[in-house]
């Protein structure tokens, strides 16, 4: 499959243009109408010499992913299943922001993932493979055009979809600054949250690279035993190192990195657990982003998690609050639609091209 747009970079489409006998400096309007959502750049609109519209729409694809299937919830979160070049899928998700005129955006970084996290769908599938900086900019743009259609502007995006980001850190980055950079994406660096499972090394490459974005880490447990059971690369890297890395990151970027933690009945969700969580966070400045489970069958262990009673919930968040953690749930989206991570992508699994 040829190369699409969003898989160069300005300097890089720039020299395709001066080996087609075009000046390079074309290179970074021509992005740029890209990324503002078109399907493709006018050349009568960008004043491009004759000729090289031609070649961009028989020499390059018209994309790096094609919309598979399209789900929409009565709260407005969209999901996308988009099939990429060799046909394996990939899910995107748009949620609508409590202003009318915004949303956020969910990407991924893998086809599948490998982090085995007991009560997540996309880890059902496995691993197949990373994904390009190309085919994760091209999720950004679909998401962009699902804003625009219904008058919404996509304001801030997560890396919080299939795929651990830190195991793709270079492709990550290579999207990450084109969507962030003023004259491509133009989101802000400020509007871009990388999540972890806690892949201690990627925090440290990250904090490294001096980008002002933001850090989640899913932790889902307070103590090491339990996170062992959920997430099996708990065994791998204790709380304390995880933590220890996003303090390190914490105060090179002076912005709270934030917990994730999805409750789950009977298994993390007891006021021992909260004690220990508010413990381990009681003197650090992190949000806690406490999230309900949207089930999604038996797990790989064969156990069938649900989410915690609401009044269970509620007394977790009290408890963190009483001894002043600041933590709040992020709202349930899309419970009529396939909206867990991999749900979607399961439902509509198909062999994959050779």
């Amino acid at each position: 499959m040829p190369a699409a747009l969003a898989d160069f970079e300005p300097t890089a489409l720039a020299q395709l243009f001066a080996e087609w006998g075009y000046k390079p400096s074309h290179a970074t309007r021509v992005l740029r109408a890209h990324y503002s959502g078109q399907s493709a750049p006018n050349p009568t609109a960008l004043r491009l010499p004759q000729g090289l519209g031609e070649r961009l729409t028989t020499d390059l694809a018209a994309r790096a992913a094609e919309l598979a299937v399209r789900q929409v919830a009565a709260d407005g979160t969209t999901k996308l299943l988009l099939r990429l070049g060799d046909g394996r899928t990939v899910e995107s998700v748009l949620m609508p922001d409590f202003r009318p005129d915004r949303a956020a955006g969910c990407l991924s970084s893998q086809v599948g993932c490998a982090m085995g996290c007991d009560f997540c769908a996309t880890t059902k599938t496995g691993f197949e493979r990373n994904l390009t900086a190309g085919e994760i900019v091209e999720q950004f743009l679909a998401l962009r055009r699902e804003a625009h259609a219904v008058g919404r502007k996509l304001q801030t995006i997560v890396f919080m979809g299939m795929g651990e980001p830190l195991l793709n850190l270079d492709a990550v980055l290579g999207a990450v600054r084109r969507l962030g950079d003023n004259t491509l994406g133009a989101l802000g660096w400020r509007q871009i949250t990388v999540s972890t499972v806690g892949i201690v090394p990627g925090i440290d490459a990250l904090t490294a690279t001096g980008i002002n974005l933001h850090l989640a880490v899913s932790l889902h447990a307070p103590d090491d035993e339990t996170r062992a059971r959920l997430l099996p690369m708990g065994k791998r890297f204790p709380i304390t190192d995880i933590l220890a890395a996003a303090d390190r990151f914490q105060a090179c970027r002076g912005r709270p990195v934030t917990i994730q933690y999805c409750l789950l009945a009977g298994v993390n969700d007891s006021p021992d657990h909260a004690h220990q969580l508010a413990e381990l966070l009681g003197a650090r400045r992190m949000h806690v982003n406490l999230l309900r489970y949207n089930p999604t069958g038996l797990s790989l262990r064969g156990v069938a998690y649900e989410p915690s009673a609401e009044e269970t919930a509620e007394a977790f968040a009290a408890q963190l609050h009483a001894r002043g953690v600041v933590a709040h749930f992020r709202r349930s989206r899309g419970p009529e639609i396939d909206a867990a991570c991999g749900q979607l992508r399961r439902r509509h699994s198909a062999p994959t091209a050779v």
